[in-house]
Order: C-alpha cells, then sequence, then structure tokens
C-alpha cells in the first residue's frame, strides 16, 4: 500500500465505513427501531462511536512506528475527523433533540453534571484541532506550534473517557476498556519520548 490510487482507496474506504453507523441509524430511526427511548439509543452510539474514533486516531502513530508502515499517518486526519463528526452529532443529538435547545437547561447541566461538563470540554478541545487539520494550517502554524496544539487530542481523549466512564450506572465493562486504551496510548507516548533520550545518554 505505498502508491497515491491505493492511499485513495482506503481513505475512500475508511470514509464510507465510518459513515455506515449514521447511516444505519437513519434507517433504524425511520422504521422505529430504536427502542422504547431513541433519542437516549443514538446518544450512546454516537457517544461509543466518538470515543472509538478517536481512541484509533491516537493508536495510528504507535501502530506507525512498531509495524514500519509509514503510510498510515495519512489515515490519521480522516479517522479524527470522524471522531469530531460523530461528537458533533451527539452535541447536536443531546441539545436539540434531548434538550430542545433550551440553553438554562444546557446549562444547568453543564454545571451539575460533571460528565456533561467532560463531553463539552472534550469536543471544545476537538474543534480547533478539526479546524487547523489541514496542510494549510501546518504551514501557518509552522509543524512545532502545530505539533503541540494537536498534543491537547490526548487531553481530549482523557476527558472523553472519563465522560464515558461517569454516565455508566451499573456495567462498567466497557469504560474499564477504553481506560486500559487510553492508558496504553499514554503510556507509549511517554515511552517513546523519554527512551530514546535515556538510550542515548547510556551509550554515551
Amino acid at each position: 500500500m505505498t502508491g497515491a490510487g491505493d492511499i485513495r482507496f482506503v481513505k475512500v474506504l475508511i470514509a464510507v465505513n465510518g459513515i455506515v453507523p449514521l447511516a444505519m441509524l437513519g434507517w433504524d430511526w425511520n422504521q422505529g427501531n430504536l427502542g422504547a427511548n431513541p433519542i437516549e439509543f443514538i446518544l450512546s452510539t454516537t457517544g461509543y462511536l466518538t470515543l472509538i474514533f478517536l481512541l484509533l486516531s491516537l493508536a495510528v502513530t504507535p501502530l506507525r512506528k512498531m509495524t514500519g508502515r509509514n503510510e498510515l499517518i495519512r489515515f490519521r486526519r480522516l479517522v479524527g475527523l470522524l471522531a469530531f463528526f460523530y461528537g458533533c452529532v451527539h452535541l447536536i443529538t443531546y441539545s436539540i433533540f434531548d434538550k430542545s435547545l433550551d440553553l438554562s437547561a444546557i446549562v444547568s447541566d453543564v454545571w451539575e453534571r460533571p460528565f456533561i461538563a467532560l463531553g463539552m470540554s472534550a469536543l471544545g478541545i476537538m474543534l480547533p484541532l478539526a479546524i487547523t487539520s489541514t496542510n494549510g494550517w501546518i504551514k501557518r502554524l509552522g509543524g512545532k506550534r502545530w505539533q503541540k496544539l494537536h498534543r491537547l487530542v490526548y487531553l481530549a481523549g482523557i476527558f472523553a473517557v472519563l465522560h464515558f466512564w461517569l454516565i455508566q450506572k451499573s456495567d462498567f465493562s466497557w469504560p474499564i476498556v477504553g481506560v486500559l486504551v487510553l492508558a496504553a496510548l499514554l503510556i507509549y507516548r511517554v515511552w517513546a519520548k523519554f527512551a530514546p533520550k535515556a538510550g542515548a545518554s547510556a551509550k554515551a
């Protein structure tokens, strides 16, 4: 998978498969197959998808380094944008369909329910990252400043996992998986940053 045509094909494949869950939600909504509380079902599903794509975007760099497949980096932006997209659908479902755009009720929720504040914070962090994800913004900001900005995605990941954890009432099996995956990615990040320096100092 090295040719430009192969890369484009895989990107199209990722994008199409990324939109399939939303299409299925729309179909089930139209058919009345979302259960007794369709809004809660959509909120739950889009929340899962946001977290899954966010963690997948964080996993791209470790996978690239461990496998030596440098072309994987070309898919990180698309996966991250899918995470932001489903985060927006999650927010729209909550604010319009669940709260009927009642700003006072939304502000009250954010103030009184920490998991909602964490979810809002995660999406708020993802917003500038999505806006500046283009090559044009990399040139405007410069490589180093762009990288520093986009490291905030780890903070978004922490907030998203905490949001997912706090929203649960009984079954914590999936939140535990989310915590373990994020912890592994953060540990790898720290190791990748300091291990080469430690190795170089030992050789010196």
